[in-house]
């Protein structure tokens, strides 16, 4: 804020030079009219006429760190201590703020200490003040503490001299979408990534961008299906920037349409984060409610839409501002930024984890030189947690803002995700499929997953996260389901699995290996974790009514083989009896126990082994 002093009201000016005066009134009605530059000027010829005219020296000082001018602003707030240092408390305040912008964190403390000394200041500013405490004593420790930090530009195929930002990738970090700023105008590009290098980019759609408006701070689904932005000032919006959501049409997206009630308001709502399972997003509001300016809240998909957001409460909110959310395809680890919790000034990058008790850990700063003195925001990781996207202007980059990329270190690396990438076809005629996907976590029987592959290609992406045992089921009306198990228990790289899924239509004879039947070792008991492969069974049934089928079981060639054929009687039978208790006919069942024949595999390892231990189903009768 720019005035002058309270005190320097209430009393005469230090100075009884009347050249000096004249100065200092000009630049006061220059200040009331904007016109900053002829105020500094006429400031510093009040100085000349009187250098110990403490007042413009203040003022001065005020309106060189409203200009962001602040190394000369420092100086002059230092006039003022040396001439008077109790003209005005606030003077510590503002010198703090400013050094503390400018990584003097060592005077700033000293300054701020002393502003805190005073009696009856603001609750708000004490607070205030603190906080800036808080950022000094950060900032002193993290300067002597760096954590590896190299970024690296990305180059002339997504950077030019106008400003780029914002970017985020698909899990296969085959696509990059990121907001180019030309003429005051954001819209989106993208950039593919072929032999492991970025293509040139290319302007998104003529659907999604648009002339009048700006887009932009938007997150893309894993597989590159959706993509939520923000929209500004669009005539369908019900604030001033509203959330938008477009689903990819082949080669283009279509019309893009706003999430509308109740995550839209007539206030702000903006920069969201969608969730690997693409039922959760995190988003930017000022909507009554919140800590601060801004907080980062969340809403939840269900069968009636997006349900009303949730803050995200004083783990991840303070009373200042929080932006840039992120969360990560691991679905427990959430990046964002912030000027509340203590940083090195200004807003820093902050990481929170997921607790086994559900609730957010307290945030860590991502630490120096990641963070500095100035703005840090828009942080964006490859969902194998490896590396980090980011934009800055200050790195000597194309010219504005550039995307940069680095190595993020072990300590702010997320849990290990890996993902599964598919396309889907006919059998016979190898044609692709739109089918169903869905992924499930077997322990806790709940889908981590569940949208379609795409009608052109077949094709799909999920992102799985390390520690869970997954069960994976494609199905499309009219034909055989497929199964598939995707263990990743003590996962420790991030090998993707890539696969190509033929869909069998039902026709006797055909068959489908039932890959998330568990028992324990010659025992015949169904596991818990079975229970979602024989639902998709008993679904299947249930749709195709005429359907009869053979449950079969089999087994390695390890031990007896009349034990084997014993055990893998009653596994078979194990399934029979579960689908009978839950409404399929018996008369449209039979099982049967192979033992060690028929192999799908030689039995010379224990992988090939494994997968000949399996439980099938065959179609019988139509």
């Amino acid at each position: 804020m720019l005035s002058v002093s309270v005190s320097a009201q209430q009393r005469p000016y230090s100075t009884t030079d009347k050249e000096a005066i004249k100065y200092f009134a000009l630049a006061n009605q220059s200040i009331d009219e904007h016109l900053y530059d002829e105020a500094i000027t006429q400031l510093e010829q009040a100085i000349k006429a009187d250098p110990k005219f403490v007042e413009a020296h203040a003022q001065l000082g005020d309106v060189l760190r409203m200009r962001r001018i602040y190394k000369p602003a420092i100086a002059q707030f230092l006039k003022v201590i040396e001439l008077d240092p109790e003209y005005n408390r606030s003077i510590y305040l503002k010198i703090g703020e400013v050094e503390i912008t400018s990584a003097m964190y060592e005077p700033a403390q000293h300054h701020l200490e002393k502003y805190l000394t005073y009696p009856n200041i603001t609750a708000q500013n004490q607070a205030y003040a603190q906080k800036l405490v808080a950022d000094c004593k950060f900032g002193i420790q993290s300067l002597t503490h760096p954590v590896a930090f190299v970024p690296i530009n990305m180059g002339a195929e997504i950077n030019t001299a106008a400003d780029e930002y914002l970017p985020v990738a698909t899990a296969d970090e085959g696509t990059l979408i990121f907001t180019r700023k030309i003429d005051n105008n954001e819209d989106f590009y993208k950039s593919i990534k072929l032999n492991n290098n970025w293509q040139n980019a290319e302007y998104l759609s003529d659907v999604i961008n648009t002339p009048m408006y700006n887009e932009g701070a938007q997150s893309i689904s894993q597989d590159g299906k959706y993509l939520f932005f923000t929209g500004c000032n669009r005539p369908d919006g019900l604030g001033r920037c509203d959330i938008y959501i477009s689903q990819k049409k082949g080669d283009d997206w279509a019309k893009p349409f706003s999430l509308g009630n109740p995550v839209n308001t007539s206030g702000w709502e903006a920069q969201p984060s969608i969730s690997a399972d693409g039922r959760t997003l995190y988003f930017v509001s000022n909507r009554k409610g919140g800590y601060g300016g801004y907080d980062i809240w969340k809403s939840s998909l269900s069968d009636k839409g997006w349900g009303v957001p949730e803050n995200m409460g004083p783990e991840i909110n303070t009373a200042y501002d929080e932006q840039s959310p992120f969360i990560h395809p691991d679905d427990s680890t959430f990046y964002f930024c912030s000027n509340g919790w203590p940083g090195m000034g200004n807003k820093d990058l902050f990481v929170s984890r997921l607790g086994k008790d559900s609730k957010w850990g307290k945030p860590d700063n991502l630490g120096y030189p990641i963070n500095s003195s100035g703005d840090e925001n828009g942080l964006t990781l490859t969902a194998n947690g490896s590396y980090a996207f980011f934009s800055s202007n200050n790195l000597k980059g194309f010219g504005g803002y550039d995307i940069y990329t680095f190595e993020l270190p072990l300590s702010l690396r997320p849990n290990i995700v890996t993902y599964v990438k598919g396309t889907v076809a006919d059998k016979n005629t190898k044609a692709p499929l739109e089918a169903a996907i869905e992924i499930i976590d077997l322990q806790k029987n709940t889908p981590v997953f569940q949208d379609y592959s795409s009608a052109e290609g077949g094709a799909f992406l999920a992102t799985l996260g390390a520690g869970k045992n997954y069960g994976l089921n494609i199905s499309r009306e009219g034909y055989l389901f497929y199964s598939d198990n995707f263990s990743l228990i003590g996962l420790k790289d991030k090998k993707a699995f890539n696969i190509s899924v033929l869909l069998s239509p039902i026709e006797v004879g055909n068959k489908v290996i039932l890959k998330n039947i568990f028992f324990d070792t010659n025992k015949f008991e169904l596991k818990a974790e079975s229970k979602a492969e024989l639902q998709k069974l008993v679904e299947f049934l249930q749709l195709n009514k005429t359907v009869k089928i053979e449950i079969a079981g089999y087994t390695d060639n390890v031990g007896n083989e009349q034990a084997n054929v014993t055990l893998s009687e009653k596994r078979a039978n194990s399934v029979y009896q579960y689908l009978s208790a839950n409404g399929v006919v018996a008369t449209r069942l039979v099982y049967k126990g192979y033992g060690e024949a028929q192999p799908i595999a030689p039995n010379t390892t224990e992988d090939n082994r494994a997968l000949n231990r399996r439980t099938e189903f065959m179609i019988i009768a139509k």
